[in-house]
């Protein structure tokens, strides 16, 4: 446990020397400084005000910008180890590969989740500041979203770093899968139910399997617990599962994915060549 410790103590010194962490701070600190000088708690949209809003536009920008930068700076976490040889010596040491593994996502977890959410507590301070009321719930579940998105998406990562070799294959997997996801919020599910003529009902269960559409839907679920502007979707997320199941399968199911995929890739980290 304590060779656990010091490798993710070890990966977190060396990201926050790294370039990527300071965009990484950058774009998620500057986005939250530029809603409060273009302000947006102090603005009226579809009834939303104060914290709610700035909550809202916050998530419509975090279900974009987060997973894209957590797989691009994860991905090369392992194998980028690999073709420099820090694996190698690495291993020298008396560190198991569990150890080693788990330490290096730990200690990742850590750098792509805090940002983000400090981030947003600095919203949610100013939004005070400002003379708004502090809405804990919203508070705390968007924050519990935050988490369990980060923990998808850095298992992800992990699994994509461990079964490749090469960096540069590592991230076009990682856009790939980006891209992919994204599509299938709207535009390949559309596609395929015009195409095929699939049911509604199974349209929807796909998109529920994706944890990005998911956190969309929990999300907004926090602004509107009706999901007016679903349309006719609310009433088969509704119908189904009710409002507050769904926030608790909005939250574990991302983690469960996250889970999975860095189980799967530690499966592999152990069974495959490491060097």
């Amino acid at each position: 446990m304590k060779n656990l410790f010091l490798i993710s103590k070890l990966d977190i010194k060396e990201s926050t020397r790294s370039r990527w962490f300071l965009v990484y701070l950058l774009v998620f600190g500057g986005l939250m400084a530029l809603f409060f000088i273009t302000g947006i708690t102090d603005s009226v949209v579809m009834g939303f005000t104060g914290l709610s809003r700035l909550l809202l536009v916050y998530m419509q920008v975090t279900i974009v910008i987060l997973p894209i930068f957590i797989l691009i700076t994860t991905v090369k976490s392992i194998s980028g180890d690999r073709e420099s040889a820090i694996l190698e010596y690495m291993l020298s040491f008396p560190v198991s590969l569990k150890e080693y593994y788990w330490g290096k996502m730990l200690g990742r977890f850590f750098i792509v989740f805090v940002p983000v959410f400090l981030a947003l507590i600095l919203g949610v301070i100013w939004g005070v500041f400002k003379g708004g009321e502090l809405p804990w719930k919203m508070l705390l579940v968007y924050s519990a979203f935050l988490f369990s998105m980060c923990a998808a998406f850095l298992g992800i990562a992990f699994f994509i770093s461990t079964i490749v070799k090469s960096h540069d294959v590592a991230l076009g997997a990682s856009f790939v899968v980006w891209i992919t996801l994204l599509a299938f919020l709207d535009i390949a599910l559309i596609g395929l139910m015009l195409a095929n003529r699939w049911s509604d009902e199974v349209i929807i269960s796909i998109a529920l399997l994706n944890p990005l559409e998911v956190f969309r839907v929990g999300a907004m679920s926090l602004f509107d617990p009706e999901l007016t502007v679903m349309g006719p979707v609310a009433y088969f997320l509704l119908d189904n599962f009710g409002h507050t199941p769904f926030i608790l399968y909005a939250i574990f199911y991302p983690l469960f994915v996250g889970f999975f995929f860095a189980a799967l890739g530690y499966y592999f980290f152990k069974k495959r060549d490491l060097l």
